[in-house]
């Protein structure tokens, strides 16, 4: 197995668990292998927002790991992989990863990512932002994280709200090197932002 071929997915109990469901069921479609920690605050989201138990993300991950699991492979910056996603990512999480003292497999395979010059890419759900969190997501940037809050994307003209988590996602995965199908482009997929050919001038 390469680094090429595998992802981490993080999910903490921030609001908006289906975007890591959706992260889920996009990895498996573009054939990359998920590893995935979940807190037990995520465990609980994910009952009150889908109605789902987490065996679904059993289901749904290649490998599934818990919390206190500090000896799993993601904890290894050996361990190769194209980096971390954390989706959502709730602003204690993100603050716990600033700090560099991790307390959980979750936020330490997220110092792994960034320790080893990975992609870390936070999809933080939290509005509004306080001095204090954009300070945090400062800091976190120039740690060499990606700060990517989920907003939609209307220039898509989404008709359902799978079609924004979808943008959202694909967008998301961009940032890893990914091309998810549902994901559409300004300029490709979207009339809108097509340019008709350039033309060639006569000498």
């Amino acid at each position: 197995m390469t680094d090429a071929s595998r992802l981490v997915v993080g999910i903490s109990g921030a609001s908006g668990v289906i975007y890591a469901l959706r992260a889920l069921s996009a990895l498996r479609d573009l054939g990359v292998e998920s590893h995935v920690v979940a807190s037990k605050a995520a465990e609980m989201t994910l009952s009150y927002e889908t109605g789902l138990s987490p065996s679904v993300l059993r289901e749904r991950a290649d490998h599934l790991y818990k919390m206190p699991d500090v000896g799993a492979p993601i904890a290894s910056g050996s361990f190769r992989t194209l980096g971390m996603l954390i989706a959502p990512c709730s602003v204690r999480t993100m603050s716990e990863i600033a700090t560099g003292v991790t307390s959980s497999l979750l936020t330490r395979a997220a110092d792994v990512v960034l320790k080893e010059r990975r992609r870390l890419v936070l999809m933080v759900r939290e509005t509004p932002f306080h001095l204090g969190h954009l300070r945090t997501m400062t800091q976190l940037t120039e740690m060499g994280a990606i700060i990517m809050p989920p907003l939609p994307a209307f220039y898509a003209k989404p008709e359902t709200l799978d079609d924004m988590i979808d943008q959202s996602v694909g967008r998301a995965l961009d940032l890893f090197g990914l091309d998810w199908t549902p994901t559409r482009r300004w300029g490709e997929d979207i009339t809108e932002g097509a340019r008709p050919a350039a033309r060639t001038r006569k000498p």
